[in-house]
């Protein structure tokens, strides 16, 4: 076992232990462990503040730790940052290339950062403009372009150097389903070609998409694993799946039971979350009984298996009251 753990160690092109950042007394990422290999893609999930972006930052050495070390593509970080970093592409949170200058121009002015010129320069920019469909755009300014172009123009100006490691912050935050999607496809081309991709995100549907994902919560990682074996989790909080109409003072009376921890709007239907240790059997008899009385008809309710979400939050949860104990 641990031979093939320094096997996978030694494959990966992204490897950081130990990896602490702290703001004061604020601790903002606390020790998290980070190892993705070629063509995976890896996520890292949790709510604003829980330390996604401040990790990121550090992995690709726009922040110096304060504890920790990172090896990026066999480059220790610490040590040979600038050839690390020659082996990075980045796309941050927010739109930072140069909203006056055209599509074309920001991807020369990248490619000169990098050092490319010439022949090769040429190359690399119709690339990008090709395979991430922006030759339609070349010639528009960038600040004009809508979200979902801009995200595709600031993942092209990070890949014109060929990088083997991919991060990328939050890259569809904002923009709508179908470029999400268009995105996504994208990441998993570039994945397939061998580049190790981490990307963060508070999108559950988009951790789904993920090879591995970690849950991170006020700066460390609670849960690591394939997302399919974390949704099939079982939860100590059984959940109700409720369907009526006219239900409006049902409901309004279930938010005050004890038994109740949450209800979820979901697809025309309410899910119940029960409170850890209830007999959902039960609750379920007294629901009915209550439905009778209020002349709530009709009426479906059951017992019903959790989403990946009801799994994630109810990690997130056990961590919050593990730390507030």
């Amino acid at each position: 076992m641990e031979a093939e753990e320094r096997s996978s160690q030694a494959s990966a092109l992204i490897d950081a232990r130990g990896l602490t950042r702290r703001f004061g007394d604020f601790v903002a990422v606390d020790g998290i462990d980070v190892t993705v290999g070629p063509g995976e893609v890896f996520g890292l999930l949790g709510a604003n503040g829980a330390g996604k972006t401040t990790a990121i930052r550090m992995l690709c050495g726009t922040l110096a730790p304060t504890a920790g070390s990172i090896m990026v593509a066999g480059q220790d970080m610490a040590r040979h940052a600038r050839r690390a970093r020659g082996q990075i592409g980045y796309v941050a949170q927010r739109f930072a290339l140069y909203g006056d200058l055209t599509v074309r121009e920001n991807l020369r002015l990248q490619a000169g950062l990098y050092g490319l010129a010439g022949g090769r320069s040429r190359e690399r920019i119709q690339w990008a403009l090709t395979h991430l469909a922006l030759a339609d755009v070349a010639e528009r300014m960038a600040g004009m372009l809508p979200l979902g172009y801009q995200r595709r123009l600031a993942l092209a100006a990070a890949l014109l150097h060929e990088p083997k490691v991919l991060f990328l912050d939050e890259p569809t935050s904002g923009v709508d389903p179908m470029a999400r999607q268009q995105f996504w496809e994208l990441i998993y081309g570039l994945a397939d070609s061998g580049i190790a991709i981490l990307v963060t995100t508070h999108y559950m549907n988009e951790a789904l998409f993920c090879d591995r994902i970690a849950l991170m919560d006020a700066g460390r990682i609670v849960v690591e694993d394939d997302p399919a074996a974390l949704a099939h989790r079982s939860l100590s909080t059984p959940i109700l799946s409720l369907k009526s109409e006219g239900g409006g003072t049902l409901v309004q009376e279930l938010r005050q039971w004890p038994e109740v921890l949450e209800m979820i709007p979901s697809a025309g239907q309410l899910r119940i979350r029960l409170r850890g240790g209830c007999d959902a059997t039960a609750l379920a008899s007294r629901i009915r009984g209550l439905a009778d009385e209020s002349g709530v008809a009709p009426l479906k309710l059951e017992q019903v298996d959790p989403e990946f979400e009801d799994v994630v939050v109810a990690i997130l949860e056990a961590s919050q009251q593990e730390r507030s104990a």
